[in-house]
């Protein structure tokens, strides 16, 4: 019994590491293709069925920063769906940034990806959106699409 269960961890492990795989290489050539990096350590990743299968399939929210040389940032979300025991990105699209908005996944329920927000009001400053809210998305065609609330 001992052994199966190890057997058990060990493919887990191995299909995690695929996954993270997966995500790391499709960020590394969002980065390429903007010029920018990633914020390290802010990336979010969470598990759920997006696409109705009854498969937990994945959400990352991730940040590049420095794009072409300036200061600006973008938040983007990526979504990857399981097929035949493998992650495969299937959509991704900005969703927050400096002067937009500031994003954050909290959760996947019912094939929605549910977000908290803060925009900015007329009077901010530049520096400091204060108005919380919040947004969904869904898979939607092949497409990432909000729902706005």
């Amino acid at each position: 019994m001992r052994g199966l269960l190890l057997a058990v961890v060990c493919v887990g492990a191995l299909a995690q590491d695929r996954d993270s795989a997966v995500i790391e290489r499709f960020i590394r050539s969002q980065e390429s293709e903007g010029n920018g990096h990633e914020a390290k350590g802010i990336r979010t990743i969470v598990k759920g069925d997006l696409n109705g299968d009854g498969i937990p399939d994945t959400a990352v929210l991730y940040t590049l920063e420095g794009m072409f040389g300036t200061n600006n940032y973008v938040q983007h979300l990526a979504v990857f769906v399981q097929v035949k025991g493998r992650l495969v990105h299937a959509a991704h699209t900005p969703v927050g940034g400096k002067y937009y908005r500031a994003i954050e996944l909290t959760g996947i329920r019912e094939n929605v990806m549910l977000f908290k927000t803060t925009d900015y009001a007329e009077s901010d400053p530049r520096c400091c959106p204060s108005m919380e809210g919040t947004t969904k998305y869904v898979l939607s065609g092949g497409a990432l699409k909000e729902l706005r609330e």
